[in-house]
């Protein structure tokens, strides 16, 4: 980009959008030396040596230290991003647990914690546990809350473009509760809140099987099956936050997916509602399907046979899917994927042929961190929008230590 972009127009824009490029190529880049950071942004020295001043001031960048060795004479200054000027925290929050990821302003991972809930605790008290585990994963990591520019929640179910949980079959009580506004009240920064599946698909494109991959279906198979769905490389929520939620339509397959990998026959509501319990508490439904699915691992033809007529049954919603948004690839997460993938390779039998043009099926590798990981992606893409924005100055302070984060408050923030 070029200080001579913006001839005769407000000089406070230009400013800062030479600030934007020259943090986003340390950032992007590594660390450079003046003058070599000025070529790769396109500014002058002059220039480029006044922009660091300011990122240096708010905490931003800092110049490195000389290499020992480096050379006869004064070693030219060099410069760097400040990765722990801040940090983005993703939660994901179940029936029975709540995880914590926490990362610097590069996504490297600093901290986290897995802390069990009580699978039919109210939701004041599930939510004072997620506070309580909050507390401790900083106190782990020596990282003060002030330091944390934007938290990002991942929940199961529907959630509206406020932060609330608008639908959900999974943790009891949980349907109707305001979470992006309960959890804000902790938080001085942006909190956004966010479905499961839809965390898993960023997750997948960030650090996943789909990096390469603009057009992605992800599927989270577990109690019930969702999907969540990135067009053109961004997240497509639909106008509620629904996008996705075809499992509505027991026509499809998706729903009571782990009581039919057990039973292998269609749950009443009575046997619907034991394989929910089971599974939400770590009880005996989810010990039964992942027997099952080590036993298909291992060549057991009736646990083959049981997989085989899941992925049948699962193949039309998620067929649906794939019709529906014509994706590239389609990534298949959650607690029934198991060891070896076997219920991932009988999909890739039933799926296609109902399909109209090619698509890949493959296993995540995220395993049971996927959506935590894409918690974190959403917490970092928002803190993105603040460190690179041009449409207004930045906050006054920006400290480099851990200090109080920009931005107000957002709860279910997009």
């Amino acid at each position: 980009m070029s200080e001579h972009s913006l001839h005769g127009g407000d000089l406070s824009v230009l400013r800062r959008l030479n600030s934007a490029a020259t943090l986003r190529e340390l950032r992007d880049g590594g660390e450079s030396t003046l003058s070599g950071l000025a070529r790769r942004v396109g500014l002058s020295r002059p220039t480029t040596e006044g922009v660091l001043g300011d990122l240096i001031g708010r905490g931003l960048v800092a110049e490195v230290a000389p290499r020992p060795g480096s050379g006869l004479g004064r070693p030219a200054r060099r410069y760097r991003f400040r990765a722990e000027a801040g940090h983005a925290l993703g939660v994901e929050i179940d029936a029975h647990h709540v995880r914590l990821l926490l990362t610097d302003l590069c996504g490297a991972n600093v901290g986290g914690r897995r802390a069990e809930l009580d699978t039919y605790a109210r939701p004041d008290v599930r939510i004072a546990a997620v506070r309580a585990a909050v507390k401790e994963c900083l106190a782990e990591a020596g990282i003060d809350r002030r330091s944390l520019r934007a938290v990002a929640i991942g929940t199961p179910g529907v959630v509206g473009p406020d932060g609330t949980v608008t639908r959900c079959a999974a943790v009891p009580g949980w349907e109707g509760v305001e979470l992006g506004r309960e959890i804000g009240r902790s938080f001085a920064c942006p909190v956004l809140v966010e479905n499961d599946a839809n965390l898993a698909a960023m997750a997948e494109r960030w650090c996943g099987t789909a990096r390469a991959a603009d057009d992605v279906v992800c599927v989270l198979a577990g109690l019930h099956t969702g999907a969540g769905a990135l067009i053109g490389g961004r997240l497509h929520r639909g106008r509620w936050g629904a996008a996705g939620e075809i499992g509505m339509l027991p026509e499809l397959g998706l729903r009571n997916t782990t009581a039919v990998l057990i039973t292998g026959a269609e749950p009443g509501p009575a046997a619907a509602g034991a394989a929910l319990a089971g599974l939400a508490s770590a009880g005996p439904a989810l010990e039964d399907a992942a027997r099952v699915l080590a036993a298909a691992g291992r060549r057991d033809a009736a646990a083959l046979e049981a997989v085989e007529r899941l992925a049948a049954r699962m193949s039309r919603g998620i067929a649906a899917m794939a019709l529906a948004l014509d994706p590239e690839m389609i990534v298949v997460g959650g607690p029934l994927v198991g060891a070896g993938a076997p219920l991932v390779d009988a999909l890739r039998r039933h799926v296609p042929p109902l399909c109209l043009s090619p698509v890949r099926i493959e296993a995540s590798r995220l395993g049971d961190e996927a959506i935590g990981l894409g918690a974190v992606r959403l917490a970092l893409d928002r803190i993105d929008e603040d460190l690179f924005r041009v449409d207004r100055a930045p906050a006054a302070a920006e400290p480099s230590g851990p200090a109080e984060p920009s931005g107000a408050t957002e709860p279910g923030a997009r």
